[in-house]
């Protein structure tokens, strides 16, 4: 047998030809914090049981990596789904994420003591270190066995699909449908914890990448949790369960109603929160936060327009034009100025002029200036009249700290995401930042002339942030309002495939790009004829009503 240069890290060895990745892996796993779980050739991501042909460069990821932490949740998803199988004769539904857990729903009632024992299958599944095998069939051929076993989630969403054939995993004598790549056998998936919610949910927690790799103990967030499942349950009602049901609605050219009831609802659910607000004479500041490309700019303007409905007179106040001089702000552990943290502002002059403008005192309000990185005061003072009602928008708005002098019930906070709750099948969920990250895709390149491979290059340090400063005060919110629209993920396609394929092969970010087109290429395409141009989708794909 032939030898072949294998080129890891920059260094080449030498391996004898159709040796697995799972062989050369052994040589290196003391690089990494946790098992390897998957690799990678020439750039192309491979499961470990891939056999190396040729003169080669490759890598090795962990769970501690994104992409490894994603094989790592698709594995844990196919377990539980084969302890349910086995246990209970029946099947779950993988929602949505909620405190960096995944919210499971079943069909089959249970309890926490069944819980208990689904959770000791699972452990008895990878104790036994079963095979995970991937074999190449016909997409029509597994039409016909999803059909067969009534498994018409998994033949709604192929029915789509352009491919001739689609990969098939086997765990025992149960085969799934991923849309990612999964660990070669179930030794792999060591540690999760199954948290009760009621009769028919739970949770599902795995080593998360903002945990420390740790599991985070799951805290329950009540209005989020609301949120979502009202969201969820409408969409059931207008009869949009998953994609596939989304891609028949396309497909028979009837999604034009859906769009603008979809609009509607919104904006109703924002209107409703504007007239919480009026009812309230006691608000006098409203704080609204989100991660980002949660549409924050375009609900503050709906917002506004709302209150003045009311015949209130909203304000804005800009945090931003509290920055403290630069050189005085804090910076990272690379050098680099961190005006994400709270310390980048000055927080007793904000709070200073709240103060004084609530108790009707005159008030010059500052202007950042970008260049200099200095506050220059250059505008007129204000004084809030009557029915004035500020409204700040920033990344620590939720948190008490940004406003300490101002009493709690002069304040009024909205938490905003656009909750997604479409999957693609029941075991495969669109995350809710994936969805973000296609939105923040769009919208730089639109504005900022950004390319997709820079925004995504930036996309961690930003999910950083928003762990660091957003979530965690999320229940510090009146309400949570959800920014998503069920049709949206259409009309982000159109726009963010050409973006995601000028990424090239020999960039970084590649494979991510590729994980998205993949995820992309299971929705139709939706058009922006009917899309309102006070939408919040405006705020990314362009030619909306409030500027950007």
């Amino acid at each position: 047998m032939n030898e072949i240069n294998v080129t890891y890290n920059n260094k080449k060895y030498k391996y004898q030809e159709d040796t697995t990745l799972l062989d050369i892996s052994k040589d290196f796993e003391n690089d990494f914090v946790g098992k390897i779980i998957i690799g990678e050739i020439n750039g192309r991501v491979c499961e470990l049981s891939e056999k190396v042909k040729e003169d080669s460069k490759i890598n090795f990821y962990d769970f501690t990596s994104s992409i490894g932490n994603r094989i790592y949740e698709s594995g844990l998803i196919f377990v539980l789904a084969k302890a349910f199988k086995d246990l209970l004769k029946s099947d779950i539904e993988v929602k949505y994420s909620i405190d960096k857990g995944i919210y499971i729903s079943t069909s089959k009632k249970i309890t926490s003591e069944i819980l208990d024992k689904i959770s000791l299958e699972m452990k008895n599944i990878i104790k036994k270190d079963l095979v995970i095998e991937k074999t190449l069939v016909s997409r029509l051929d597994a039409i016909k066995y999803y059909t067969k076993i009534g498994n018409m989630d998994k033949v709604n969403i192929l029915k789509y699909s352009v491919n001739t054939n689609v990969n098939i995993y086997r765990l025992s004598d149960m085969y799934d449908y991923f849309f990612s790549y999964l660990p070669i056998s179930t030794g792999y998936l060591k540690d999760f914890k199954l948290t009760y919610i009621d009769s028919y949910s739970f949770v599902l927690g795995y080593p998360n990448i903002y945990s420390n790799y740790k599991i985070p103990a799951y805290k329950h967030h009540q209005k989020l949790f609301d949120e979502f499942k009202e969201y969820d349950q409408w969409c059931k009602k207008l009869g949009i369960e998953n994609v596939s049901s989304l891609n028949e609605r396309v497909s028979k050219g009837s999604i034009d109603d859906l769009v603008l009831l979809s609009e509607n609802v919104q904006n109703h659910n924002l209107f409703n929160i504007a007239e919480t607000i009026k009812s309230n004479k006691k608000i006098k500041i409203v704080l609204i936060a989100g991660p980002s490309s949660s549409g924050k700019t375009t609900t503050s303007k709906k917002l506004e327009l709302f209150l003045k409905g009311f015949g209130l007179k909203p304000r804005s106040i800009s945090i931003d034009d509290y920055f403290i001089d630069r050189e005085k702000t804090p910076r990272l552990e690379d050098g680099s100025y961190d005006f994400e943290s709270m310390n980048a502002i000055d927080i007793e002059s904000f709070n200073k002029d709240l103060k004084n403008l609530l108790d009707g005192k005159e008030v010059k309000i500052p202007t950042y200036n970008f260049i200099t990185g200095k506050r220059e005061y250059v505008t007129d003072k204000i004084k809030l009249d009557e029915n004035e009602i500020l409204i700040i928008e920033g990344l620590h708005a939720l948190n008490e700290k940004l406003t300490y002098s101002i009493d709690r019930k002069n304040k009024f906070k909205i938490y905003l995401s656009p909750l997604t709750v479409l999957s693609l099948d029941n075991h495969n969920r669109i995350k809710t930042s994936d969805n973000r990250l296609l939105r923040r895709i769009i919208r730089d390149n639109r504005t900022r002339g950004y390319s997709a491979s820079e925004t995504l290059s930036s996309w961690k340090q930003v999910r950083i942030g928003e762990e660091k400063y957003i979530f965690p005060f999320q229940d510090e919110a009146d309400v949570v309002f959800n920014t998503s629209l069920i049709y949206e993920l259409g009309v982000i396609k159109t726009y963010a495939e050409p973006l995601l394929f000028s990424v090239l092969e020999d960039d970084e970010n590649y494979k991510e790009a590729v994980r998205l087109l993949n995820l992309l290429k299971n929705i139709l395409p939706i058009s922006n004829d009917n899309i309102p141009h006070d939408s919040i989708l405006r705020e990314f794909i362009g030619n909306g009503y409030f500027r950007v």
